[in-house]
Formats: structure tokens, sequence, C-alpha cells
């Protein structure tokens, strides 16, 4: 029994940690050299739940912890629609969240891009027809871009970032 908890107690019970990922550190790259193309300034988004089960915003804050770091690619969220070039949103848009929905969206100065993010934002998902649920995003405002996945990774995340201000950059 003692051999057994001084095996136990010796071994290794975690991974070595992972310092760099390389597919997001370029994925970073490229948004960082996008957004300077585009903005000339950093990407200022706001997040918009209108009515998720919030496995998205798991993903989304996943983006600003140490290992994604999404800031040091010009990438930070603001509290204010006033401030932010992306709406981000999460979560079928319900009956109730429908006019405030609108409100930010018209809060946002132009240029201004809508980004769905997650099943739900992009259609409704599961709970698409219900009583309570009016659709995806784009049934209050015109959507840029929509990042199926439930939730969506990361990486899927960053991915439709860069894509986002590809696009963008061809349109200006």
């Amino acid at each position: 029994m003692v051999n057994a908890l001084s095996c136990l107690l010796k071994r290794k019970v975690t991974e070595d940690p992972l310092i760099r990922d390389d597919d997001i550190e370029q994925i970073g790259r490229d948004i960082r050299r996008e957004i300077d193309a585009v903005f000339g300034r950093s990407l200022a988004i706001r997040e918009l739940d209108t009515g998720s089960d919030n496995a998205t915003e798991i993903e989304i804050n996943n983006l600003n912890n140490p290992y994604y770091d999404i800031e040091r690619f010009g990438i930070t969220f603001v509290a204010s629609p006033r401030h932010a070039d992306v709406l981000v949103v999460t979560g079928a848009v319900t009956h109730n969240m429908a006019g405030a929905a609108r409100k930010t969206y018209e809060a946002m100065p132009s240029p201004k891009f809508v980004v769905a993010v997650g099943d739900d934002a992009c259609d409704g998902g599961i709970f698409n027809s219900t009583y309570a649920v009016l659709g995806g995003a784009e049934m209050v405002f015109p959507v840029d871009l929509k990042i199926p996945g439930n939730p969506p990774t990361p990486k899927d995340i960053l991915t439709g970032l860069l894509a986002l201000m590809k696009h963008a950059g061809k349109t200006r």
C-alpha cells in the first residue's frame, strides 16, 4: 500500500503547459495586419447576448485569457456600442431582447459590422420557432459574418474575425 501511494505522489499528473500555439500566433499576426490596414488602430468589439445559454460567451471570454490574449493582436472589448466597430451577437434573439438589440446596433458609429457567433445567433439554433424566440441575429439587423458552432472554439472565432477584416479591407 505504501509503495502504491509513493508511486502516485511521484507520478506526473499534468501535462507540460503549452507555451505557444503556432496557429493562434499566425491568425493573430494576420488579424493585426488587417486591422491596421482597415482601421489604422485597434478593433473594438461590443458583445451582445440576445438570449443565449452562455456557452458561446464562455468561449468569447476565453479570448481574453492569457493563452489567447487577443489584446496583443489589437482587439478589445468595449462596454458601450458607441465605441464599437463590431457587434458580436450571441444567442437566439428573443422577443424581449429584439428592441434592445436594435437600439444597440443603432448606437454604433459607421462603418459598423455585425458578427453572429454560435448556432443560436446564426439561425436561432434549437430554439428557433419557439414562442419566445424571433430567430437569428439577421431577424433584427444585417449580419456581415456568421460563425457557426455550438459553441465555436476561440480559434474559430479568431478565424472568423480575420475573414471579416479581410472582407472589410476589400470593401473600403
